[in-house]
């Protein structure tokens, strides 16, 4: 039985290509997003919590999993670090598919600035006058505000669920400062959206051409926008993929 911890970003294609070989596979994904868009597919169980290693270890016993692909989001660390925990104490293999970084074929640009941890943000900050655009999500959207300068605006992007809104409304975030919105977006609304906005700076995540970062590169660039990009946490995976169909042909040519 092969398990699968997945994000919402490649999850589909991993599902419709093993299908195509079997349906021996639990799948687990900590939203109920997850349910809308794997339900289509075939497996022995679907888990749609946020499991901790014991969560993970009774997963794997109850159906007897013998490897498991770790296909979380590049930023879902914590995911990953109870994950290789569990199949190193369980003995059994752990595989990691890590989207591949956009950022690798992509020439160096005064305009883009990486920075390893949110707090660096403040002195960022400094250095922009005028309204920055937040994509990171809602989750370190307060920390966010409270780093701001004097000269600064922080409009946050962020899912269009009554919850999140809520949080940030009810932390002083006002409406006007908020985008409600599922991305990911095309060329056409990330350039919209600064333009309207007057963007200044835009503060994103390395998530990968399939967390849409081709557009968002590229219409922050044409706008001579400030791109503030947040490392991915390093980790030391072991085994790893970049590529779907690789990685699935190594499973199933080696009986894992």
């Amino acid at each position: 039985m092969i398990g699968f911890v997945l994000g919402t970003g490649e999850g589909r294609k991993i599902l419709s290509e093993i299908n195509k070989y079997t349906d021996k596979i639990v799948v687990s994904t900590a939203t109920e997003y997850g349910y809308e868009i794997y339900q289509e597919f075939k497996a022995k169980h679907f888990n749609y919590k946020p499991l901790n290693e014991d969560g993970f270890k009774k997963l794997i016993k109850e159906f007897g999993i013998t490897v498991f692909v770790d296909a979380s989001h590049p930023y879902a660390s914590e995911v990953s670090k109870a994950l290789i925990n569990v199949c190193k104490e369980m003995n059994i293999d752990y595989i990691r598919y890590e989207r591949k970084s956009y950022f690798n074929d992509l020439k160096d640009s005064e305009n883009i600035i990486f920075i390893d941890k949110y707090e660096e943000l403040e002195n960022v900050f400094k250095n922009i006058d005028g309204n920055i655009l937040n994509t990171t999500g809602s989750n370190n959207a307060l920390k966010i505000e409270v780093l701001k300068g004097q000269n600064n605006r922080i409009i946050h992007r962020i899912l269009p669920s009554p919850k999140v809104i809520s949080k940030l409304l009810d932390n002083g975030i006002s409406m006007d400062s908020i985008i409600a919105i599922k991305g990911p977006f095309g060329f056409e609304i990330n350039n919209g959206i600064i333009k309207e906005y007057k963007i200044k700076a835009l503060i994103t995540k390395d998530s990968g051409e399939e967390g849409g970062m081709k557009e968002k590169i590229s219409s922050s660039l044409l706008n001579n926008v400030k791109l503030i990009v947040i490392k991915r946490p390093k980790l030391n995976y072991g085994l790893e993929f970049n590529d779907v169909n690789e990685m699935l042909n190594f499973i199933l040519l080696n009986n894992i």
